[in-house]
């Protein structure tokens, strides 16, 4: 008896926890990693610094591969969007505003948003993840799995990234 109840309570937090994970993943809204495409609509988001210096990591990538203009540290620029991330955590919670009111602007662009802020500028994801809070609602930005954790509080949230991999459109 007692084990027909565990297994039962077992597999009813299983389901809490998995529609957790849907209401994400369902959404779409997981920027899989090391992003090499894009599809026409796609904007490749990433951490920049204010003078546009686009030397390494996410920033380098967005140079070479989705029209990122050396010396433009904020905002649209050919398929992607700078966020300075490197003048402090004031500065970078405006950039992040200013994304996300953008994104409102543009419904018809899907945002790929990489872990900015958590390379050279040298942040958590705890730290970088709460200023994104009021992009949940914002149906065309996508975040990193490790930013989805920490904004929905699932241990499991890290699990989004692999699953996007499968079951998202070309990225």
């Amino acid at each position: 008896m007692f084990g027909y109840v565990w297994k039962k309570l077992y597999f009813c937090s299983q389901i809490v926890i998995m529609n957790n994970m849907d209401a994400v993943m369902m959404a779409g809204r997981v920027t899989p990693d090391n992003i090499r495409s894009l599809e026409p609509g796609q904007i490749f988001v990433f951490g920049s610094n204010a003078n546009g210096f686009h030397g390494g990591g996410a920033a380098a990538a967005a140079v070479r591969l989705f029209g990122a203009v050396y010396g433009q540290g904020d905002g649209l620029q050919g398929q992607s969007y700078a966020i300075s991330t490197m003048e402090g955590m004031a500065a970078m919670r405006d950039n992040v505003n200013r994304f996300i009111a953008f994104a409102r602007e543009h419904p018809e662009l899907t945002f790929l948003v990489t872990r900015i802020g958590c390379g050279i500028a040298g942040y958590t994801a705890d730290e970088v993840a709460p200023l994104f809070h009021d992009a949940l609602g914002v149906g065309n930005i996508w975040l990193p799995g490790d930013f989805w954790k920490v904004l929905v509080g699932n241990e499991d949230a890290g699990k989004f990234s692999s699953w996007n991999k499968e079951k998202s459109r070309s990225v």
